[in-house]
């Protein structure tokens, strides 16, 4: 046989090329390549409201397997996309249904972006400053008589409530209608983030708890 004979590679060779299984994807391109969903950017995410922007953490990553459950105030280190999947797990119906959730909050985006043409994920954060009322009113007793008091809102519950109303929207309007859930997140996410008083359930919520606070100053 002509030619030159080319060795086989060694075992010890073949598994030094291999990737280690279980070393971290740690570079910074994993990182920046990552998308929510496998579609959605949220690299260039931007932030009208400076006060809930430290609260508001947007990460390719939509399911942590409860890692910062037992943690205080590490919820706003989750993604506000995992936070809005926990609160529509929040009913009796939907409760430990993660998946059937994150299912919802997928479709809803594809439909968000079919009908605006944006990032959804831009439409979510916007929603959420928009919806995240200012003030509320707390009960102070003087003497046995309950008065009310208006105080500013904490940026981190500011984030909680605004979450709040919009998955109480969904469940207002999922509840005895045929409308599927993910259409209704859809409806909620582009009313709010157009700050629709009419329109959205959330932005209502919120003009009418700020409306009761200054009533109360």
């Amino acid at each position: 046989m002509s030619g030159e004979e080319t060795e086989a590679p060694s075992e010890e060779d073949v598994a030094a090329d291999e990737p280690d299984p279980d070393a971290p994807a740690s570079s910074e391109a994993a990182n920046e390549n990552a998308k929510l969903f496998g579609v959605w950017d949220v690299t260039e995410i931007a932030y009208e409201d400076p006060s809930t922007k430290r609260y508001m953490t947007v990460t390719p990553i939509a399911h942590t397997m409860g890692r910062h459950a037992s943690k205080q105030f590490k919820k706003s280190e989750i993604s506000l996309v995992e936070r809005l999947i926990n609160r529509l797990m929040q009913t009796d119906e939907n409760t430990g249904k993660k998946q059937q959730a994150t299912r919802i909050v997928r479709d809803a985006f594809d439909i968000v972006h079919e009908r605006t043409e944006e990032n959804p994920v831009q439409v979510l954060v916007t929603a959420v400053e928009n919806a995240a009322p200012r003030e509320e009113t707390v009960r102070l007793k003087y003497g046995g008589i309950s008065v009310p008091k208006a105080v500013d809102v904490a940026p981190q519950r500011r984030v909680d409530q605004a979450l709040l109303f919009i998955s109480d929207a969904v469940a207002s309007a999922t509840y005895k209608s045929t409308t599927a859930a993910a259409e209704a997140l859809a409806n909620e996410l582009v009313a709010a983030a157009d700050y629709d008083v009419e329109g959205s359930y959330s932005i209502s919520q919120k003009e009418e708890r700020e409306r009761v606070a200054a009533a109360a100053r």
